[in-house]
């Protein structure tokens, strides 16, 4: 039997068929929309491989530094028709935009109804979500007439409740059976109807919700996310010069960096994958040779590095509580923790000794019921001593990699004692999956230098 490339042609067709048989669903961002150069890298994506058949396109981003990306421009135009202002001027900037990328890809689309329902319906104050809502509409026409794929309006297939919340289960429904009748759609990201036909949108980023609600519905093998980074980064590039790409990720690793500030993804964007046991890849538009990160409910791949994420934030603060024979006292946590919910103050967390309890909570939030929630303390406990001290930040190093490695929290003390970062607190989670530790607002960029460095560059 021929050969080539070192397949048999058996083996070729299996690989065609099993492409065949799966089935991904292909979300582009804003920046990957652009232009249509952009487009067109887009386009060479999913034409690259036959298991891409559903696509989600975002709204034109920014085409250069400086750029007003067209959900902007849209909210700024409909602002001056509720305000009975021209917006004519407005929208044809707007209208330009679409046009230059209909030209750019030699299509003969036009988009002169649809624009003339815009401008009506911005005069009848349709709202500002219908409004948003039309750069993904309009961005979804082009491509789905630049792929020559059926284009399915999100607001017919994707619902929310009256009072506002999405509508799984009848968006489940209605997309699921509007995709059994087409091999290949394109369906507008970011927005959907209440029943009555009122456009409603997610929040910003809410093409990725899109995604994973299209990936879902569809029974999707894979849901590509395709952006302008090459996959989630070990921490923050603004911190770190070039960190790594990390290759997989958890569900579960990714709610604790996202929750301490690490964001790519819409946070809203992991619940219906993950429902459904869906992985999501993060890839780059303008590097799609690149592999990117996925995101797993678990896995047995070994981790590269023994963490797999750092991430932190500023701005808290520590109140700390002494008094004798405290772990003596039962219902003492309980009646501390009574004091900041009665004032409407959440807790981040609370490490505690022998006699001693501290509770961080944002500053911010914190500062103006400060007196308040220090009466509180004492009327509930009757402390020996209350001590505060602000400015802090809480770093989260994170991965599953720790559960089996020894002395992860001990090279963390280390690399900080090496670049002179007092470490306030540390508190690592039952399930072994991070360590938070709290230093001065002053240290963060260091100690999360510092942390890299030992764990991915030295790997000491």
């Amino acid at each position: 039997m021929q050969k080539s490339g070192g397949f048999t042609e058996a083996a070729k067709v299996k690989v065609q068929e099993e492409e065949q048989d799966m089935k991904k669903v292909v979300k582009f961002g804003g920046s990957s929309l652009a232009n249509a150069q952009q487009f067109k890298k887009a386009g060479e994506i999913i034409q690259g491989d036959i298991a891409r058949c559903y696509v989600v396109p975002s709204a034109p981003g920014k085409r250069f530094s400086g750029d007003e990306k067209v959900t902007d421009m849209l909210y700024g135009c409909y602002h001056a028709a509720e305000a009975d202002e021209d917006f004519s001027d407005k929208l044809e900037a707007i209208k330009e935009r679409y046009y230059e990328i209909i030209r750019g890809l030699g299509l003969e689309l036009s988009l002169e109804e649809e624009f003339a329902q815009i401008a009506e319906n911005f005069r009848a104050k349709a709202g500002s979500d219908y409004a948003a809502s039309r750069g993904e509409f309009l961005n979804g026409k082009i491509m789905a007439a630049y792929l020559d794929y059926d284009f399915i309006d999100a607001a017919e297939v994707i619902r929310f409740q009256d009072d506002g919340a999405f509508d799984g289960e009848e968006t489940d429904r209605l997309l699921g059976e509007r995709l059994n009748a087409c091999q290949n759609a394109v369906i507008p990201g970011f927005y959907g109807a209440l029943a009555n036909g009122t456009v409603k949108t997610f929040s910003r980023g809410g093409s990725d919700v899109t995604g994973s609600i299209v990936a879902k519905a569809a029974h999707a093998d894979l849901y590509e996310n395709w952006t302008d980074v090459s996959g989630f980064l070990v921490t923050d590039p603004q911190i770190v010069e070039q960190p790594e790409v990390i290759e997989t990720i958890t569900y579960r690793e990714l709610r604790e960096l996202s929750y301490m500030g690490a964001t790519v993804l819409h946070e809203e964007a992991i619940f219906p994958v993950r429902k459904e046991g869906i992985p999501i890849n993060i890839r780059n538009t303008n590097r799609p040779e690149e592999k990117g990160t996925f995101i797993v409910e678990s896995t047995c791949k070994k981790p590269k590095y023994t963490i797999t994420g750092i991430a932190g934030k500023k701005g808290f603060c520590s109140i700390n509580i002494e008094k004798s024979m405290m772990n003596g006292e039962i219902g003492f946590g309980r009646k501390v923790l009574q004091v900041f919910e009665d004032q409407g103050i959440s807790f981040e967390h609370v490490p505690s000794g022998i006699d001693t309890m501290t509770i961080y909570v944002h500053q911010e939030e914190f500062e103006e019921k400060e007196q308040q929630v220090i009466a509180g303390i004492h009327r509930a406990v009757q402390p020996d001593f209350v001590e505060m001290e602000s400015d802090l930040a809480l770093i989260a190093v994170v991965g599953r990699g720790m559960r089996s490695t020894r002395g992860t929290a001990g090279r963390i003390f280390s690399a900080l004692a090496h670049v002179d970062v007092n470490v306030k607190m540390i508190d690592q989670g039952s399930s072994e999956l991070n360590i938070i530790i709290g230093v001065e607002n002053r240290d963060f960029e260091k100690a999360i230098r510092a942390i890299y460095d030992i764990f991915v560059v030295t790997r000491i």
